[in-house]
């Protein structure tokens, strides 16, 4: 029941679909991260039924805009109605027989979600951010694998989460150094070394530093052995500072696309 004196209204905004769930016989509750109102999540009435409207505007990794009844602002249900919607690009449809990609995007979504914790807090970069990762998906200009990459290190860093590689993340002294803490925040000098510190290539540093600064070049340039080091160190960094393992990482594909 809405909360006294307060009416649903209704909004537009624009958003990605993160995820979709059942919901009795027709109907699905669909998780958005919208560009204004950051993560909400919303019923979509009857699009299960092979006559509705826009069901198939409604399939994960999709850019949509939409109309929403319910209160940005927080007051009554924390469900929103779906009332409209119309398909920006569904990037989805550009890789689901891409097993790598598909897997990729997933662990976007995944990661996404996990990242706004909070429901209706804005979160423009990492709508940006994610919005840009399933285009690049889409597009197949890059391996999935150094997109995925690319995502995880720019969303550390608007989460303040970002791992240190130019410089050892205890004292701050610069340079690329060779040794790497999960614990400790990054890269580390001989004299902060931790014990059992990781000692990646110098290149799997480099190719670390190339995503997060968009070094495409570079990032297209190296082999799978830097490219699966840079993966793991990547993979530990998040899920240490999430405090919590990712249901979908463990099952991206990291082969190339032919």
């Amino acid at each position: 029941m809405p909360a006294a004196g307060y009416r649903r209204h209704l909004y537009r905004d624009d958003a990605v679909v993160l995820r979709v769930q059942k919901l009795g016989e027709s109907d699905r509750i669909i998780t958005l991260l919208t560009r204004r109102h950051g993560r909400l999540r919303a019923v979509a009435r009857g699009v299960r039924r092979t006559s509705s409207r826009f069901g198939a505007r409604l399939e994960p990794f999709g850019h949509i805009d939409l109309q929403l009844a319910g209160s940005p602002e927080g007051v009554g249900s924390s469900l929103h109605a779906v009332s409209q919607v119309e398909a920006v690009a569904l990037y989805g449809k550009q890789f689901l027989t891409d097993y790598p990609r598909y897997t990729a995007a997933s662990a976007i979504a995944e990661t996404a979600e996990r990242l706004t914790p909070v429901e209706r807090e804005p979160s423009l970069r990492l709508f940006q951010l994610t919005l840009g990762a399933l285009k690049a998906l889409s597009l197949g200009e890059h391996a999935s694998s150094l997109v995925l990459d690319a995502y995880l290190l720019r969303a550390m860093a608007t989460a303040g989460w970002a791992p240190a590689i130019a410089e050892c993340a205890v004292c701050g002294t610069d340079g690329q150094h060779a040794a790497f803490s999960v614990p400790a925040g990054g890269a580390v000098c001989p004299d902060c070394r931790p014990p059992g510190a990781a000692h990646p290539a110098p290149a799997t540093l480099g190719l670390m530093n190339a995503l997060t600064v968009g070094d495409w070049v570079v990032a297209d340039a190296s082999e799978s052995p830097v490219r699966r080091e840079c993966s793991g160190l990547v993979a530990a960094h998040l899920q240490w500072h999430m405090e919590r393992a990712l249901r979908s990482l463990p099952l991206v594909d990291r082969r190339e696309s032919p």
